[in-house]
Formats: C-alpha cells, structure tokens, sequence
C-alpha cells in the first residue's frame, strides 16, 4: 500500500509546514493511474508482496531486511516473483530476506565515495533529488538522519521503494514522493542537507538546477552534487547534440572547474571537488535484475575510453558545497 500518512502529519509542525498544502494533490497528480498504464499492476504486485516479519534491519553498512530464517523457502520464492515483476530495479544492491537483489548500479560504491567528505548526516532533514527506487536514502537514514525525503517522479521506482519500506516494517522516517523538485515551494530554504545524485545532466537549464537546489536548504545547509563532467578547464562544457551513452536526454557536462565556477554564480560557498570517478563496467552493468543493455553496451567497443557515440567515457565527480 502506498501511503504517506506519518509524512503529511508531520509536515504542518516541521520546516516544511508550506508544503503541507500542496503535497497531498501532487502525490495523487504522480501516481495517477490515468497517466501511468502500468502502474495498477505495479501497485497490484506490491499488495501481493508476502508480510514476512524481519528479525533485524540494516542500513548503516549495506540495505539489509531480515534473513534467510525470517521464513520458508516457498515464501522466499514468492517474495522474489514480486520483486521480479519491477524489473528493472537500477540502484542498490539490496539484501531482502536472504534474496541478493544485484540491480544494475553499485550505488554503495558511490555512497562509500561520498559518505567522508560530508557534514554528519545525524539529526539532519534531508532532501533527495532524483532519488530513483531511495537506495541511497535508506543509507542516509542509516547515517542517523532525523528524516529523509526522496523525490523522483517515475511512479515504478516509488512502488519499488515501498516494497522495500512495507519489508523493513516500522514507521521509518522515510519517503520517496513522485514528484520532482520543481514541485517544492518555491524559496523554501527548509533541509539541512540536499542531494542531487546523477540529475544535474538530464537538466535542460542547469543554473535553474542549481537555483532549485539552494532554494531547499535552509542557511547553512550543505549541498550534494553528483554529476558526469568531463576533462578540461575553465568554460569547458560539453552539450552533445544528439545522443551521450545512448541516452538522448543529456544535455550539459561540464569541466570541473567550469561546474565549480557555476556554483560560485549562483551564490554557493566554498564549492569544492571532493571526488572524480570514471565509470567502469563493475559499477554499472546487466544483470537478473536489470536485463537490459547498461554501459558495457554503451561504450565504443573498441575502444572503451569512449562512448558509442565517440564523446569521452562517463566520468563522475561529487561536488559539495554550502549556502
């Protein structure tokens, strides 16, 4: 069952009070069923998802629910029938019940990355912006976080992180909304930590990202940005014209000092890189749980340091600044 009733009970009394208002109507806006074909049997099979009481819970290390013991191998059959039927799952890995669910990205590789170089997370609201199935807010929530909101608008990720809640049980201070951050009030200046996580290069105007971004923190907040750039210098930026890694709604990759030059623009303090990544095949491939083409395919076979499309292979870097 996807509902957010501890959510909406807290937001009048919290920083958040001036979305109280309008959340409810956008909640039911994403996840109406008119909009989304596939969503009533996605919703289907989570109300199928078998209740199996977890004997212990695990975020700090890894997104761990319960164990092998927690019930019959019949059970665990069934419990992996439904996950199957939200494939493709992208970000985790998740441990569900003794079920290794190997989804496409080692979002835990990332995390290890970002995790030292952050303000403690304990005690913060904390905002996720296209947080796809909430991978990463479980490890925020594991990190000691007060509440964590994730935001991303496919309705298949929500389902996929609600299969995952209604399996740890309890009344977790944690949600993933379908909506996007364009439908946070505007100058809402309320979080005390912002992620945005492989978002920045599928935005048409990344200085409105950025603008999004530091009008959710509140003073003195911290900003997470994750981002493919590229090698280069100052005002170096490439905007590939047609597709970048196959994907066609990639729009700006900037250099590192361009993209700290931008955060500085729009009003950011101390900007600064604290990490760069080339992509590998280790982290981001096929697999039982995502069966479709993934960057292997995407990349130039003959030569790996480029795209199908000959522009440079991905390369991540993790920009943290404050507000």
């Amino acid at each position: 069952m996807i509902e957010y009733k501890q959510l909406l009970a807290y937001l009048p009394e919290s920083p958040l009070a001036s979305w109280s208002h309008s959340l409810p109507q956008q909640i039911a806006d994403g996840l109406c069923e008119k909009r989304y074909g596939d969503l009533p049997a996605w919703k289907s099979a989570l109300a199928q998802l078998p209740k199996i009481k977890s004997s212990h819970n695990n975020f700090a290390d890894k997104v761990e629910i319960g164990a092998v013991g927690d019930c019959e191998a019949s059970t665990r059959a069934e419990l992996q029938s439904v996950l199957e039927s939200l494939i493709p799952w992208r970000k985790g890995p998740y441990w569900l019940h003794g079920i290794h669910l190997d989804t496409e990205w080692r979002s835990d590789w990332k995390w290890d990355r970002v995790i030292p170089h952050l303000a403690p997370l304990k005690n913060r609201l904390i905002l996720d912006v296209g947080c796809g199935n909430g991978y990463h807010c479980w490890r925020m929530l594991g990190e000691g976080a007060q509440r964590v909101i994730g935001i991303d608008p496919s309705p298949r990720f929500v389902v996929q992180f609600h299969m995952v809640k209604q399996l740890a049980g309890g009344d977790y201070p944690v949600d993933v909304l379908p909506v996007g951050i364009e439908d946070l009030p505007p100058k809402l200046q309320a979080f005390d930590t912002v992620f945005s996580m492989g978002v920045f290069y599928h935005r048409k105007s990344p200085m409105d990202h950025l603008r999004e971004l530091k009008e959710a923190l509140r003073p003195g907040g911290q900003l997470v940005l994750e981002t493919l750039v590229i090698e280069g210098g100052l005002g170096d930026v490439l905007v590939p014209e047609g597709r970048y890694a196959m994907m066609n709604n990639v729009w700006f990759l900037p250099s590192c000092d361009t993209m700290l030059s931008w955060l500085r623009k729009m009003g950011f303090s101390n900007p600064r890189v604290v990490d760069v990544c080339a992509t590998s095949t280790e982290e981001q491939r096929s697999t039982h749980w995502m069966k479709f083409h993934s960057l292997p395919e995407f990349l130039d076979p003959n030569n790996p340091a480029l795209t199908a499309e000959g522009h440079p292979a991905p390369i991540r870097a993790v920009f943290v600044a404050e507000v």
